[in-house]
Formats: C-alpha cells, structure tokens, sequence
C-alpha cells in the first residue's frame, strides 16, 4: 500500500515535517560519536541488531540516533539498509559450545558442572533512581579476594544442563532421520505449516515485547496467576566465532566474533498425547546481542511449538509466531493508518449514506401502505355498517 501527495499545500507541509526532524538531528552535540552511542546504550543497540537481524554495531548506533531513540524506527532503518547489502557467504554453524562466556546462569542446579557467571547484570540491583555517577547505595564490606587461579576458566569445556538430564536418561529424544536445511526467513516468507528452524529464526527476529506477550498468555493458570512450572536450564550471554569457507583454500575461516544470548527451557512432559510422563524436553533459543528476556520467551515458545506441534494448538501458536511477533510488520500496518485514507473513507461514508437514505425511503413506502390498509379497512367497514 502507497501514497502520494495530491496538492501543492500537502507536498511543502510534508516537507516542512521533514525539515524539522533534520534541524533536530543537527542540534545534537557533536560529540555524540556512534561509539558514544553504542557504549551509553548498548541493550538499545543489541535489541537493534536483533530485530533487524544485521549485526554491526556502528550502523545500529547511526539508526538510532537518526530515529532519535525509536528502536522501532530504527530497525525499520537497518532492515531497508540490510536489503541492499550483497550476501558474499553462508558462515559455517555456530558451535554453541564455544561460547566466550561473559555471563552464565543455571537455576536448577546449586552446583552446576562449569562456571556461574553473573555478569553485567541489574537483576540483584535496588531500582533506585539516582542522579550522577555516585552509586545509590554504598558499599559497605570489600568483597572476598578470591583466588581466580582455582576457579573455573569460563572458556573451558563444560557439561551443560541438557548433558545432566541427558546423563540420567530423563531427557526426550527430539532427534530427527532427515536434517534438512535451516529455513531461510531473510530470503522467504516463511508458510503454515512451519518447521522448527523458520519459527526458531522468526523469533530470533521478533519483537521482544511482542514475543514476551504470548509466552505470558501461555504460562498464565486458570485464576490468571504465572504458573510455576516454567523453568530454566541455563541462561548464558557470551560470545561466538563466526566461520565461513575460505574462497581458495576452502578451510573454515574465522572472521569476527558476535555476541549471542542463549537459552535452554526445562519442561516436564505430563503424559499427554502418548508422552512418557518420567521424561523432560528442553526447548532452545538464540537472540543477538544482550538480550535474555527474548530468548527465554523464545526457548519457552519452542517446547510448545514442538509439543502440541500438527494440533489445533500448534497451528494457532505457529501462526502467532510466523505473522504477529515481527514488529516491523506489526507497527508498519499500525503507522500506515496515519497517512491519507480520505478517499476510502468518503466512499464508505458515502455508502452509509446512501444505505441510510435508501432505508428512511423503505420506512416511508412501508408507512404509506399501512396507512392506506387502514384507511381501506375503515371505509369497508363504513358501508357494512
């Protein structure tokens, strides 16, 4: 759907709205450089890349700054910019078991093979709003010194908790005879039905808050409190090399390196539609950047989508993933009903009109033939008399 102005008047008011945007962006300070940007905001920066699904920090910092802070219009940018970009080479996959660790989180085990790992993280800060850089609340103890030599390494192989489950035999077997190529959202629109990888990678792409949404529906009970069945085998934030072939040689070649978070869902199956109730599924998620809040939702989502998979569940909640958590598709519909819709509009009030006009019409020929029946009626009742 498109538009165009129609007058003169319509063309320089667009203009002008421009031109008020652009004298805004030329006020900002100039030292406000993209790198500022990325290491001032730098979860605005990776929800960025994540949707938009490009991973380049100094192009997410320039759309934000040119869409004054709107992350929505920011992506809208670096997906327009993305399509013009040639597509050079297909990286090899990504071993997630050589993740760089910089944060790593396992809930159900108080002792976890492998590091925990805190990280930057706000999740054990008071929410007190402070003004300067002091901190709001001090510090009074010095922590422990500890001897990071007996620690251990965050790069180091590790057992994670799927191997747990995995070791004492509870664990689901989700292995599949055909392993077919991963669905290509960025070249095709992904169809019902779908395959695990195309809502893997569509939620990946998805809006956040959208995505939360449904994964919140989903866990509430029948009372509308969150159910505690949900659980989580690890969160992790880290970082992961990126291979792709060497054009002579053919060897994998490392190229860069990009940050992942990354999460495994814990769900106890209840014996429903034929499932061993002694056993537990893990769902999986990846997003770009720093952002946990997405791929918990996601690997949540993906034990559903798996489970209930070929049901009238299933579809509904494929069909939810595939065309309602894009928040370009989404809020692109939504903005569009601010542009010129007058044309539609006048035809349909002019049909109600007409619809109006044409039914007093009806009501009046109605009332007439009444009227004459009665009066009939009277004058025949007049010369029996």
């Amino acid at each position: 759907m498109s538009y165009a102005g129609t007058n003169k008047g319509g063309t320089e008011a667009i203009i002008a709205a421009e031109r008020l945007v652009l004298e805004r962006r030329a006020q900002l300070d100039s030292g406000l450089t993209h790198e500022s940007v990325v290491a001032s905001f730098p979860m605005a920066i990776d929800r960025i890349m994540g949707e938009a699904g490009l991973w380049d920090e100094a192009t997410a910092a320039a759309a934000f700054l040119q869409a004054n802070g709107d992350i929505t219009e920011a992506v809208h940018l670096i997906r327009a910019h993305r399509s013009t970009l040639p597509r050079l080479a297909f990286s090899h996959p990504l071993n997630p078991r050589e993740m760089q660790l910089l944060r790593r989180v396992v809930s159900t085990q108080r002792q976890p093979d492998g590091p925990i790992l805190l990280g930057e993280t706000v999740d054990y800060t008071a929410r007190i709003l402070h003004d300067g850089p002091e901190l709001p609340l001090p510090i009074i103890d010095e922590p422990d010194e500890v001897d990071l030599e007996l620690q251990h390494p965050a790069d180091e192989p590790f057992r994670r908790f799927r191997d747990y489950l995995d070791d004492k035999g509870v664990l689901v077997d989700r292995h599949v005879q055909t392993d077919e190529q991963p669905f290509d959202i960025q070249m095709v629109a992904p169809r019902l039905p779908a395959s695990r990888s195309a809502w893997l990678s569509m939620m990946s792409q998805a809006d956040t808050g959208a995505l939360i949404n449904i994964w919140y529906q989903g866990v509430l009970g029948p009372e509308g409190y969150p159910s505690e069945g949900v659980t989580l085998g690890e969160v992790r934030h880290g970082r992961l090399p990126v291979r792709v072939a060497h054009p002579h040689t053919g060897e994998l070649t490392e190229i860069g390196r990009i940050r992942v978070s990354e999460t495994e869902a814990v769900a106890h199956l209840g014996g429903q539609r034929g499932e061993d109730p002694t056993t537990y599924d893990i769902g999986y998620a990846m997003a770009l950047g720093h952002n946990e809040r997405k791929a918990i939702a996601a690997a949540s989502l993906d034990i559903v989508a798996w489970r209930f998979r070929g049901t009238d569940t299933g579809k509904r909640m494929e069909q939810l993933l595939l065309h309602t958590t894009d928040g370009l598709a989404t809020s692109g519909f939504l903005e569009h009903l601010k542009l010129p819709h007058f044309v539609t509009f006048q035809s349909r009030l002019d049909a109600a009109m007409a619809a109006r006009v044409e039914a007093e019409a009806l009501l009046h020929r109605l009332a007439e033939d009444d009227n004459q029946d009665h009066e009939d009626h009277e004058d025949h009742d007049g010369h029996e008399h």
